[in-house]
């Protein structure tokens, strides 16, 4: 696999707007100077804690007005307009959400555009979606919004989220996507007499500097909907919550600690869909992304949470941010694989693989190879693995590629796969052979694999056998760590992550696996 300064290499990031998009969206980097870590050293020990009280205190007077308000009120009262004293209720709880972001620093917020009325669009999409601090146009409307079943249960929050007559989804419900699907369409369809609903069509947070896959739940109603922009011009970016960078609570005191924070939100006109986005989600997700791009000034890419699940699985090869075997997945998933078929496909194609051994194939035999024909997205992901750009491939590179992408945290089987793909009839593998493994199964250019390879080979036979890397990976289970990124790769590559059992945010997805496109175009790269 290769990294290529023309653009054709798999960092290239699918389909661009407005220059390449990020290494990846699911990285935040947050460097201190001496003088700001000073700053929030005086910061945590006056502003701080008075801060954080004050919020708190703010979120606990909100309770007993929503729970009140919450008291009794039935589906057929819900369609109704407020009644007065309902009515009351919500500017006061509106002005104490409101007192809650003062008191964390958003003094004022800007507001861009005209908010739509229910009537006029049932749906708001908002993005980029970085932080549970978008919580703030929540807040602001009032809104309804797309959450976890259980989040009714978190005691005061719990009670906040059922005032704003929430859509629920229940994760131990099998049948619950559909039903939301079906309740959002049943409110978007109303004419106006539900409240509107907010969704977060990314699904999960990202670093704001693209718009990832929208998930196609939101527009699958069909309806008008009023795309919302996010934006956070502070010189100290202390909010965005992605998988790798701060953790939840580190956000929020350096937020806190910040005398004043930014916030943007702008209104975009409403989008009326065709009547072939009104049969096509995808499209109409799709074409709303690129509109809310070009508002942001950023790039859009074909990146989903899915990728940000393999980016940080917890494999003994964590991969690292510029790895191109996130360009790999979104081929694979566009040239047609299905997830619950990949490890089927993955042992055929290993077979076929082993069959063929060190011969290389061109396009046309890579197409008949993988039993697809020629198109736009087989050539992308033939000129991944095209290193030397002279219509070769090594088909072993694809096999080790997918298994990654299979099963992104069992790295021994890959490299068990491989070593069975390229060791000799001895069943033994050279230096340069694990070099292309290894560079295979981290999606870069080049690393060096000498220090490695050394330490296995204890006996310098010049060669290894499967066996011999399985007991030094049992022994030293960190061996990534100690052998490949303090190399080469430096402390960026290896930070600490998460489990990802769920995407962050606010809105979780409720896109059933249906609707997604499994054989749309890919624009070519670039040359």
């Amino acid at each position: 696999m290769k990294l290529s300064s023309r653009g054709r290499g798999c960092c290239a990031g699918g389909t661009r707007e407005r220059g390449p998009p990020p290494r990846s969206p699911f990285v935040h980097h947050l460097r201190l100077s001496p003088l700001q870590k000073a700053k929030i050293a005086f910061m945590t020990l006056t502003l701080f804690p008075i801060r954080l009280f004050f919020a708190a205190f703010m979120m606990l007077l909100a309770w007993p007005f929503a729970f009140i308000a919450s008291m009794g009120s039935d589906e057929q009262e819900l369609e109704k307009p407020l009644s007065w004293w309902r009515k009351i209720v919500d500017v006061l709880l509106k002005a104490i959400m409101r007192m809650m972001w003062l008191a964390g620093g958003f003094h004022w917020i800007n507001v861009k555009g005209r908010r739509a009325l229910p009537a006029e669009a049932a749906i708001l999409t908002v993005a980029p979606h970085s932080s549970y601090f978008d919580a703030i146009p929540v807040t602001m409307t009032f809104a309804s919004i797309v959450m976890k079943a259980e989040s009714k249960d978190i005691p005061v929050w719990g009670t906040l989220i059922k005032y704003i007559r929430p859509v629920f989804v229940s994760r131990s419900d099998q049948d619950s996507r559909r039903k939301t699907v079906e309740e959002i369409k049943r409110r978007a369809q109303s004419d106006g007499k539900w409240p509107q609903i907010m969704i977060f069509p990314e699904g999960t947070c990202t670093n704001r500097s693209c718009l990832i896959t929208f998930k196609p739940g939101a527009f699958i109603p069909g309806v008008p909907v009023q795309p919302v922009v996010l934006r956070y011009p502070n010189k100290l970016d202390t909010i965005t919550w992605t998988w790798q960078g701060p953790g939840a609570f580190e956000i929020l005191w350096l937020t806190l600690c910040q005398f004043h924070n930014s916030v943007e939100i702008e209104f975009l006109p409403v989008y009326i869909p065709s009547e072939e986005e009104r049969k096509n989600p995808v499209l109409y997700a799709n074409n709303v992304r690129r509109v809310m791009a070009e508002a942001l000034g950023v790039s859009v890419t074909d990146y989903t949470f899915e990728d940000c699940q393999l980016a940080l699985a917890e494999g003994q090869l964590r991969l690292p941010s510029d790895t191109c075997l996130l360009e790999f997945a979104k081929l694979v998933r566009s040239l047609g694989l299905k997830p619950e078929t990949l490890e089927d496909d993955l042992d055929k194609y290993a077979a076929s693989a082993m069959k063929i051994k060190k011969e290389k194939v061109d396009l046309k035999e890579f197409s008949a190879y993988l039993e697809f024909p020629v198109s736009h997205t087989l050539e992308s992901m033939f000129a991944l693995f095209d290193e030397n750009e002279d219509g070769i491939i090594d088909v072993r590179e694809f096999v080790i590629a997918l298994s990654v992408v299979c099963k992104p945290s069992k790295t021994l089987e890959t490299i068990q796969l491989a070593f069975q793909l390229y060791q000799s009839e001895s069943g033994t593998i050279t230096e340069e052979d694990l070099a292309h493994i290894l560079k295979t199964a981290m999606g870069v250019s080049q690393i060096n694999v000498t220090h490695l390879f050394r330490a296995v080979d204890e006996e310098e036979k010049g060669k290894i056998t499967y066996d011999d890397f399985y007991t030094f990976a049992e022994l030293h289970p960190h061996f990534a760590e100690d052998y490949l990124y303090a190399d080469q790769m430096g402390a960026e590559s290896s930070l600490e992550t998460s489990s990802l059992s769920a995407p962050n945010g606010i809105c979780t997805d409720f896109s059933p696996d249906s609707t997604e496109d499994k054989n749309k175009p890919l624009q070519k790269k670039l040359n």
